[in-house]
């Protein structure tokens, strides 16, 4: 229930004012109704002012420090040392690089970075792509505290390389990419965008679906003319577009991976007759909820990924899915069990690392909800996907 949201500061309020006007400059310049995907957009991305470019704290544990949701990363150091498993074997067969998108505080990076030095596999360059300043700033703070004899191998970039080789790593960075919300209504679909109300505050209105549009929800959704009216979910155009355009560019070498790690379902689970009201959901201050229209600026906007979309754009783009599973069983092949199983011998260490395993683990937390799905141009899959590979149902 949002009336039981913590009240933003008075600055953060003035930041989401601010954007919420610009909001609706554009609704007014644009005939009074943008794609919902837009305003998502705007929310996460406006310069300056959106979720990601104007400075709110994101990322934590607690929501008394301001932060508004946690990642695995953050959690515990096992998550990253775990993927290095796989990370050092496409090093191996590739180049010596790793490019990792959004990422986040740092700390993943750097935790990778510590396990790839002791497995004597480090990579020659760590390149990071962020698109948030503020977060870009906590990176480099982070990177240079923890692992400040690596740095002369670490580099932020503005734009996706032309070409990349070795491994590109995204951890819950598709789930914020802008997605496109639709309806189904009298036995055809339509797309649900952002007007104003009678009382020039932001609300939502729908529209007959565009032909590219309609084009993608047949191609997309499993028996899209057999869903009933009202039902609600999204189309992942922007995922789809990066996914096709980062498989493009990875390099041809047989080693070349790209691993991708996010709470979502194959389409035939997303699109599910009982998933009737989409996945799109509100984060702030460690809440989960579905006033999405609310404080623009001031909470993350997220939607569950569509894998089978993920693999059709890896596929259109000439490239392979070469492992797709869920969080538990990657890890667990990776040997994460054998990982905390190191640290039992001193119990202070042991007790928030046991409790953070189970919740990577468990199907009742991230472990069957999240998913791991590797891409490639080549035909080995890395490991993490040995005695578990779901790739048929995507």
């Amino acid at each position: 229930m949002t009336e039981l949201l913590p009240l933003p500061s008075p600055y953060a309020l003035e930041i989401s004012k601010a954007l919420e006007h610009r909001i609706r400059d554009e609704i007014e310049n644009s005939g009074g109704w943008i794609p919902f995907a837009r305003f998502m957009e705007l929310a996460l991305y406006a310069p300056g002012l959106g979720y990601y470019s104007a400075g709110a704290a994101k990322l934590g544990t607690d929501p008394e420090d301001g932060s508004d949701f946690t990642t695995a990363p953050e959690m515990t150091p096992l998550f990253a040392r775990a993927l290095a498993r796989p990370i050092a074997a496409i090093l191996a067969r590739s180049a010596p690089e790793i490019l990792e998108f959004g990422a986040g505080s740092g700390k993943l990076a750097a935790d990778l970075l510590q396990e790839l030095e002791r497995l004597d596999a480090l990579p020659t360059r760590y390149a990071l792509l962020e698109v948030s300043a503020d977060l870009r700033e906590r990176q480099s703070a982070t990177l240079a505290l923890r692992v400040p004899h690596l740095a002369a191998r670490l580099v932020w970039l503005d734009s996706m390389p032309e070409r990349i080789a070795g491994v590109v790593l995204g951890n819950e960075v598709l789930d914020a990419m802008p997605v496109q919300c639709i309806v189904r209504q009298n036995d055809s679909w339509c797309e649900r965008g952002v007007g104003l109300d009678h009382r020039q505050a932001l609300a939502y209105a729908i529209r007959p679906a565009g032909k590219a549009l309609s084009t993608a929800i047949l191609a997309a959704i499993p028996n899209a003319a057999g869903l009933p009216d009202g039902y609600l979910s999204e189309i992942h155009g922007a995922a789809s577009a990066f996914i096709h355009t980062v498989v493009e560019r990875l390099v041809d070498d047989g080693g070349t991976t790209a691993l991708f790690i996010d709470y979502g379902f194959p389409a035939h689970e997303y699109y599910h007759p009982q998933r009737n009201t989409g996945t799109l959901m509100a984060h702030y201050r460690h809440r989960a909820h579905g006033d999405l229209l609310r404080l623009p600026g001031l909470q993350d906007l997220t939607a569950h990924v569509d894998f089978s979309a993920i693999a059709a754009a890896a596929r259109n783009a000439q490239g392979r899915v070469l492992g797709y599973a869920s969080q538990a069983e990657f890890l667990i092949d990776c040997g994460i069990a054998t990982l905390l199983e190191g640290t039992a011998g001193d119990a202070a260490r042991w007790g928030p690392q046991a409790s953070a395993l189970q919740k990577l683990l468990s199907e009742a937390e991230m472990g069957e909800l999240f998913k791991v799905i590797a891409l490639g141009k080549g035909s080995v899959a890395p490991p993490g996907f040995v005695h578990h590979d779901r790739s048929d149902a995507l």
